[in-house]
């Protein structure tokens, strides 16, 4: 991806997940904008269509769905803004991993995972893509998550459109470290 989407990406991660409401955009109680509108309200980009459809497709973490009438975007999650992604439970893999930074480990090992400013805690079937995450933050460290048994103890998971698995959040009792 070019310096330019990459940018563009990132400009429509902030809008769609988190401030909308910075260059006057609306979302859907879903998380969904109206393409046309993103269009006429951004100005720190010349968007259109075919420039959108190019930064949804060749995203590397599938951050963005365009409707099937293709009216409409959004981001598939990482939500700080209350959206219903119409997601529905689904049992995960016996195990996921969390990417995250070696200091933020200690803290980990007593409070768990907590979504934070966020909708979610977001785990991943790839080490590799949790490593990533992890290196964003600092010497990346893997969490392994025990998801088959949280799931069998009543927690409920959720799978995005781009294969992040989400939950409320996860007790130290269901992490070790890989």
């Amino acid at each position: 991806m070019s310096k330019e989407l990459n940018n563009i990406s990132k400009y429509l991660s902030y809008l769609l997940r988190h401030e909308p409401e910075s260059v006057g955009l609306s979302l859907d109680e879903n998380g969904w904008a109206s393409i046309d509108e993103l269009i006429e309200k951004t100005v720190d980009f010349k968007l259109n269509r075919d420039l959108i459809e190019i930064v949804v497709g060749t995203n590397d973490k599938k951050r963005f769905s365009i409707s099937g009438d293709g009216l409409q975007i959004r981001a598939n999650q990482g939500h700080s803004i209350d959206v219903e992604l119409e997601l529905t439970p689904i049992q995960p893999p016996q195990f996921l991993v969390h990417g995250t930074a070696e200091r933020f480990v200690e803290s980990i090992r007593v409070q768990g995972l907590n979504k934070m400013q966020r909708q979610h805690v977001h785990l991943s079937e790839s080490k590799a893509v949790a490593e990533n995450v992890g290196s964003r933050y600092g010497k990346p460290v893997l969490l392994n998550i025990s998801a088959k048994e949280m799931f069998d103890d009543g927690f409920k998971f959720y799978k995005s459109a781009n294969n992040v698995w989400l939950v409320d959040s996860v007790s130290p009792k269901y992490i070790n470290e890989m």
